[in-house]
């Protein structure tokens, strides 16, 4: 009698970890929210702050709360919008200027070294 030999080795679907995400794994739950608020927050103060007719307010909402709101629910560079802004605002307040000294360079009073 021939044996059979058994495979181990099982196929991961690709969206395996798309637990926690919405519309099929496309956004993080995270980014959903913030692209929310942004549009909301957006919307609100443009909506109450231009004085134009209506369709202009939503002409130029469309053009400004639309691309915002959008940049929020894909993110930047694997982050959400928010936690990338705490990135910049962390990079802002802990950078540091390097001063090199020039080789060649003769400073003003002293002797070339």
């Amino acid at each position: 009698m021939e044996e059979k030999t058994f495979s181990n080795v099982f196929a991961i679907p690709a969206n395996y970890t798309d637990s926690g995400r919405l519309l099929g794994g496309m956004l993080e739950t995270r980014n959903a929210v913030e692209a929310a608020a942004v549009a909301l927050v957006l919307g609100y103060l443009e909506f109450r702050l231009i004085p134009l007719g209506i369709v202009a307010r939503i002409v130029i909402m469309t053009v400004t709360v639309l691309p915002a709101a959008i940049v929020a629910a894909m993110g930047i560079d694997g982050d959400s919008l928010f936690s990338y802004l705490g990135h910049i605002l962390t990079y802002w307040r802990n950078r540091r200027v390097l001063h090199y000294r020039r080789i060649g360079y003769v400073e003003a009073g002293g002797p070339k070294k």
